[in-house]
């Protein structure tokens, strides 16, 4: 039975066989013990997408009290969820990240804990996930854009949306009509200052 560790585009956490792209976290939410959640969905506001490898380093699942691994099938997804790339393992992404959520907020000298901080106001509300109106037409939003309309999220590519699944984006592109936008409206913004997203290799099919 696969643990309970895969996150959607809601920021649900659910168990699925399939694999994804990065793994991440949201501090401790996790018994070691059995291995299983807590009732909590978080311990930290730092909510971060990580490398799924990294320097050789082995960590058992779900096993210690440490941070619980949560995994995502990209960064699209991730970005959905409201985590942001990681400055230890993802140094590099994290900064042209940064510089991009900088460039696209009209802020300067941004701290990760001061986007941490935006980030938590914008993917939550009390406690449940928090979905915001579309800034402009679907057609006009960057590509790793999320939206969600009833119990589907979709993935923005070229001004049309993928559904996705824990399994990767279903071929044919959708055109929708009533629909709320899943990513944070400041990663959004960082995304059209030019941060692209690593995105699953169903999505550029």
């Amino acid at each position: 039975m696969p643990l309970q560790n895969r996150v959607t585009p809601t920021g649900d956490i659910i168990s699925t066989p399939h694999r994804g792209l990065f793994t991440g976290n949201r501090g401790i939410i996790h018994d070691p013990a059995t291995r299983t959640l807590l009732k909590k969905r978080w311990s930290s506001p730092a909510w971060i997408t990580c490398l799924c490898e990294f320097r050789g380093w082995r960590r058992p699942v779900m096993a210690r009290r440490s941070w619980t691994e949560l995994f995502f099938l990209d960064e699209a997804t991730a970005f959905a969820a409201g985590h942001r790339p990681c400055f230890f393992c993802r140094r590099d992404d994290a900064k042209r990240f940064r510089a991009a959520w900088e460039a696209g907020n009209g802020a300067s000298g941004i701290s990760a804990k001061a986007m941490d901080a935006q980030l938590h106001r914008e993917r939550l509300d009390r406690g449940r996930k928090r979905l915001h109106p579309l800034p402009a037409p679907l057609a006009e939003l960057p590509d790793g854009a999320m939206v969600q309309q009833g119990e589907a999220s979709f993935l923005v590519m070229q001004g049309s949306a993928l559904p996705w699944s824990p399994a990767g984006y279903i071929k044919g592109a959708r055109q929708l009509g009533d629909v709320q936008l899943l990513t944070p409206p400041s990663t959004l913004r960082a995304l059209h200052a030019g941060y692209r997203p690593v995105l699953h290799p169903t999505a550029l099919d």
